[in-house]
């Protein structure tokens, strides 16, 4: 019998059709063999807790599982707050005093300066005393791309531009900083990473994540969870991570939304969950769950899903959280809960520790009559509570609700800002360089044109000062948008803007036209306007008529034309990428994208972003990279299906790089021997760059169709004209694992064969 390598150790029943994975459990593997860091409190803690809870009422914990916007604290009605904003003393007293309420989240409508923050956290804090536990508030926010409900803050790329840099050490950095200008507003909560998978491109979250890729996922979350809150939370500069949104959330059946995933429980284990599994092990403090539902049961009402896998097989510690009203939810849209109560019952059993109601105060009364009632055992309540006054030791808030002692002159420092431009350099991908168009000349005449041209809420996306990132009138002063930063570097003689379409209706086609007439090259701004989740739906990847006949009329007078795309997902440009002599895939690269964008155009800084998700060339072409064997059969059966735009991991740089040597330290490995892979690669271009190495494996033959290739490996280097550097990947064959058929993970014997660079080697597994 040929022997297999098992990492999950049982199952819960012998059903393998899969439908809400209660049939089974799993324990995951890291492939990075990283150490897990414990999420446990020191016993000390334990016994702050334990004494704490021994002195609380039931009205007290329930109030602490309850989670109100700040809305509800304010002057004037829910999402119609009164500006200038101003606490409500009687709302304070009736959440904070009265209902005992444990937590607050967001802003109400838009960000707010340092100073108001610093108010706020104060007023909170000062009525939390009020209660006869003394218990602090725990306050979260959406700092998922920086601080960005703080004016002034430092903002990087969104997620995916991260992905695109395969950057890990500068995903970190970007991480601290993001904790150091939260902290500096004394939020000590951050409702980020999103670990959740980008594959399906129609998706108007796929932004917030790391791509379509498993391990780029999983290695960035843990990249950017250490970056939050480093080796203690206790640090004044650091803020608990929030893992988010766990599960299947990112492949809605019909791509929207807020809409059903109907995901194979092998596809469940195998692609969505390790990168939640990574970010527990790197010590993650907190999870939200999505607001979807997977195969007909809302996650917010699956047991299993909350607690047998998250907390049984997992191991997850921390507090997990609803996501925005989602409790609600489960009787509102739903449907599987009779009443608002009924609701509250089903998900406070299936394991939510915090309710972000976010509106009412329902909550906390319906919770208590539920525990006298018994329809909540008490045991689940101080479940839930333990880990919440746990967390709020671990942070100090008891010692100190926030760090108004703390040195922040950091604070939008030039250094962040520096960060900020070279993660946004490092995020951009150079696609298409036709007969070196690009660097261009600064003594070029150049138009620009297009609706991301002049914006910077388009370069920054949603979660942007407002949650769907559209109001300019909180920007950051003195940031560039691509034409004023194009402007600056080739001064004011050699430039010409003009709008020429807004995102779907012409503007001033023909005004364009007669400018890039008179230019020597066209930059041509395309993309998308900044959105945030459901208003983010489309029913279209293509984009507006009004951007390919801008394109189009342009492409007619001859003149170079360079497509600079800006948005947070990937927009079909097959019609008229072919007019296009050099194209950039800009993502959402924040406040210094405009700056980065033209240093590349302009040969000040050299491209090494590669796509982290495959470009689709068609609407319904909307293969991953990592697909089976059958995905890329043609009609007539050959195999030459495939056929993306540009495949994950394609991006050029204005250097050249060349791949050699590759070897193995031998040829065959036994299941308990590690695998050394090297690669050298020389820089053989006249320009330092930057380039990401990447690491494919493809299993020959295996007991579930494999797919053509997975990546298995990742490094940034930075190379000098001429020099040379050995990459060296090291894996075990359980990096090569996957979920069999008998829903256990497995390597399997057999023939490998590991691509890099476009060079490719073999190896055997053996039993």
């Amino acid at each position: 019998m040929i022997k297999r390598l098992f990492f999950l150790l049982s199952l819960l029943g012998a059903v393998l059709v899969f439908e809400s994975c209660k049939d089974s459990t799993a324990n995951y593997h890291d492939s990075s063999n990283s150490r897990k860091v414990s999420t446990t409190s020191n016993p000390e803690i334990q016994k702050k807790v334990t004494e704490l809870m021994s002195k609380m009422s039931l009205e007290d914990k329930v109030g602490e599982m309850t989670q109100l916007t700040i809305d509800m604290l304010l002057e004037g009605r829910t999402f119609n707050i009164k500006e200038p904003q101003r606490f409500d003393q009687a709302k304070l007293e009736k959440a904070l005093v009265d209902h005992r309420v444990g937590s607050i989240l967001n802003v109400a409508g838009h960000a707010y300066p340092l100073e108001r923050w610093h108010e706020m956290m104060d007023t909170i804090h000062q009525y939390a005393m009020k209660k006869d536990t003394k218990i602090p508030v725990l306050y979260g926010i959406d700092a998922i791309h920086g601080a960005n409900y703080t004016l002034g803050s430092t903002l990087f790329p969104q997620q995916i531009g991260m992905a695109a840099s395969f950057d890990r050490e500068l995903t970190t950095e970007i991480g601290r900083i993001t904790a150091y200008e939260t902290a500096a507003s004394w939020i000590p909560w951050t409702f980020s990473p999103v670990a959740d998978l980008g594959r399906d491109r129609r998706w108007p979250r796929v932004w917030e994540g790391f791509g379509e890729d498993v391990y780029v996922t999983q290695e960035l979350t843990k990249a950017l969870t250490v970056g939050y809150q480093g080796e203690d939370i206790a640090d004044p500069y650091r803020v608990a991570a929030c893992l988010k949104h766990y599960l299947g959330y990112s492949v809605p059946l019909v791509g929207k939304d807020r809409t059903q995933a109907l995901i194979p429980k092998r596809q469940l284990f195998e692609y969505h969950v390790p990168p939640f599994k990574a970010g527990i092990d790197a010590g993650a403090k907190t999870v939200m769950v999505c607001s979807g539902e997977v195969n007909g049961i809302p996650v917010h009402a699956d047991k299993y899903l909350l607690t047998d896998l998250l907390r049984d097989e997992l191991g997850f510690e921390g507090l997990l959280v609803t996501d925005w009203d989602d409790i609600n939810y489960l009787y509102e849209r739903h449907k599987v809960a009779k009443d608002y109560k009924d609701a509250i019952r089903i998900s406070i059993n299936a394991g939510i520790d915090m309710s972000m109601v976010p509106v009412d105060l329902d909550f906390p009364v319906l919770l208590a009559e539920l525990v006298r009632e018994g329809e909540v055992p008490m045991s689940r309540i101080d479940e839930s509570v333990r880990r919440i006054l746990t967390l709020k030791f671990e942070l100090g808030l008891f010692d100190a609700p926030y760090p108004k002692d703390t040195d922040f002159s950091d604070f939008a420092s030039a250094k962040h800002i520096a960060t900020s431009l070279k993660a946004a350099s490092e995020s951009i991908v150079l696609a298409k360089n036709e007969k070196n168009l690009l660097p261009l000349s600064k003594d070029s005449r150049v138009l620009v044109t297009g609706p991301t041209a002049n914006s910077i809420t388009a370069m920054n996306g949603g979660w942007s000062r407002t949650w769907q990132g559209t109001d300019p009138q909180y920007n950051t002063p003195g940031k560039l948008t691509i034409s004023e930063a194009i402007s600056t570097l080739v001064g004011k003689s050699q430039f010409t803007y003009v709008e020429g379409t807004s995102y779907n209706e012409a503007v001033n086609i023909n005004t364009a036209v007669a400018a890039a007439k008179k230019s020597d090259v066209v930059v041509i701004c395309l993309g998308e306007m900044p959105y945030c989740e459901k208003p983010g739906d489309i029913d279209d990847l293509n984009l507006p008529d009004a951007q390919a006949d801008m394109v189009n009329a342009i492409a007619k007078t001859g003149k170079p034309i360079v497509l600079v795309m800006i948005g947070g997902r990937p927009r079909i440009i097959s019609p008229f990428a072919d007019a296009a002599d050099a194209i950039m895939l800009g993502f959402l690269p924040g406040h210094e994208g405009g700056k980065a964008i033209a240093n590349l155009l302009f040969g000040d800084a050299n491209p090494s972003a590669k796509l982290p998700l495959t470009y689709p060339r068609f609407s319904n072409s909307l293969e991953t990279y990592d697909h089976k064997w059958t995905d890329i059969q043609n009609r007539d059966f050959s195999l030459n299906g495939f056929n993306p735009q540009w495949d994950f991991g394609h991006g050029l740089s204005y250097t050249t790089f060349k791949y050699s040597n590759i070897k193995l330290n031998q040829s065959a490995f036994a299941l308990d021997e590690e695998i050394e892979i090297s690669v050298d690669i020389e820089n053989t271009g006249n320009l330092a760059g930057k380039e990401a190495v990447l690491l494919f494996v493809a299993d020959k033959v295996a007991s579930i169709s494999p797919s053509v290739r997975r990546l298995r490996g990742f490094e940034k280097i930075e190379l000098q004209p001429g020099d040379k550097r050995t990459v060296t990947f090291n894996l075990s064959p359980q990096d090569l694992s996957f979920v069999g058929i008998d829903y256990e993970w497995i390597t399997e014997p057999g023939a490998f064969e590991v691509q890099i660079g476009g060079l490719t080697t073999n190896f055997e597994i053996i039993d």
